[in-house]
């Protein structure tokens, strides 16, 4: 079968994925993880007495969305997608389809990755939001300065390629083990040991802090960081999709 022939079966794949995520809770946690950020942003502003400048909102906003809020909107999402099948069972019917087993997997990955980027997106609208309307609401801490919107979703787009080694891992675990405390056990436990060790040097190779490096004031950390979240995981995902359409059935 050429590659070509195989084409409309994968972009049925992705499509039946994407169908399956609208049925979850999926889309309503990639919405509510950066409404979050951006409530607090909000009544932040409104405590405050002075006008603060827009880079300050937002780089508060990047600072709490890639320190904590996206490694553990990563560690739901990646156990919601995986439970699709795992729950009732579906890998068995799945499997015996006559599709190429690394269509499925990397199906989820695709998904995965793309819900990721609309929550960077949707970050970037609703902190903007949440800083005009405090200004709006308390005219006397309007934001101050340019906003370089242009660099902020530079910030997030570099945030969201640093994740890739982050989503690659969780979801691989999601998919491997049928219960979702693996996959929620290790996400925990990544993100509090990235907080507790921030500064640490061996943080700019954890999965779970590659992302907040982009924030980091050493530019080569952070490029650094860029290049070992993008290509570790793209190295992860080949190894995923491999390993996983080796396997009879996840247990």
């Amino acid at each position: 079968m050429t590659a070509l022939s195989r084409t409309p079966r994968f972009t049925t794949a992705i499509a039946v994925e994407a169908h399956k995520l609208r049925r979850s809770l999926a889309l309503l946690l990639a919405t509510v993880a950066p409404l979050l950020i951006a409530v607090f942003v909000f009544f932040n502003l409104l405590r405050g007495e002075k006008p603060a400048p827009w880079t300050m909102s937002l780089q508060s906003s990047a600072a709490i969305w890639a320190f904590f809020m996206l490694p553990m909107s990563i560690t739901a999402l990646t156990a919601l997608v995986a439970q699709a099948e795992h729950g009732p069972r579906a890998w068995d019917h799945l499997r015996a389809l006559p599709v190429p087993r690394w269509h499925l997997y990397a199906a989820k990955a695709i998904c995965m990755l793309a819900l990721v980027a609309a929550m960077s997106l949707l970050l970037a609208a609703l902190t903007s939001l949440a800083v005009v309307g405090a200004g709006i609401a308390k005219p006397a801490i309007a934001a101050t300065g340019v906003l370089d919107i242009a660099g902020y979703l530079r910030l997030l787009g570099r945030t969201f390629l640093a994740s890739w080694l982050l989503v690659a891992v969780q979801l691989w675990i999601a998919l491997r083990w049928a219960s979702f405390v693996p996959a929620l056990a290790t996400g925990i436990a990544g993100t509090f040991f990235a907080v507790v060790a921030t500064s640490a040097k061996v943080g700019v190779a954890m999965p779970w802090q590659i992302p907040v490096n982009q924030l980091a004031s050493d530019p080569a950390r952070a490029d650094l960081a860029l290049a070992l979240g993008l290509a570790g995981g793209m190295v992860c995902f080949a190894l995923m999709l491999w390993r996983m359409g080796q396997r009879e059935m996840p247990a």
